[in-house]
């Protein structure tokens, strides 16, 4: 009886210890300058997530379908990451992250939508950008747009 039940648990434990190694792999930077350097650094472009995570529901949608897929870790690596976060709550961010934040939202998210992926070079020019998520579990265009790039 021990046996069976070691079975059917190990499997589980083994599964768990490589979605959490997974998801450490997948580096978020929030600050732009650190992220240009790195993209000039490694000659990679940047992908520049604009997210509202308290408020908005395709935001944390998307969080779900796309960053934790196994298509996305994948293309995360040919990318330097960069997470811009306008939360509603602002106890979430410090002030000069806030401040960053605008700042980057008014050069590349004029319209202030989200979730916005949006796709920059070493240089800072917007490439690309891919915006809204329909919640329904369909990511390839997103992907698509990150295949475009890498």
């Amino acid at each position: 009886m021990k046996s069976i039940l070691l079975l059917l648990i190990v499997p589980f434990f083994i599964s768990t210890q490589n979605y959490l190694e997974a998801e450490k792999d997948t580096k978020w930077l929030t600050d732009y300058e650190k992220a240009i350097k790195r993209a000039k650094k490694e000659d990679k472009n940047v992908l520049v997530y604009f997210t509202g995570s308290d408020w908005c529901p395709p935001c944390k949608m998307l969080k779900t379908d796309l960053f934790e897929s196994a298509e996305f870790k994948a293309l995360a690596e040919d990318y330097v990451l960069l997470y811009v976060d306008m939360p509603r709550n602002k106890d979430l961010l410090t002030h000069d992250q806030l401040k960053h934040n605008k700042e980057l939202l008014k050069k590349y998210n004029k319209k202030g939508v989200f979730p916005l992926l949006t796709i920059v070079n070493e240089k800072g020019n917007a490439l690309d950008e891919y915006s809204g998520y329909s919640m329904n579990g369909e990511i390839r265009y997103h992907l698509q747009l990150l295949n475009k790039y890498k």
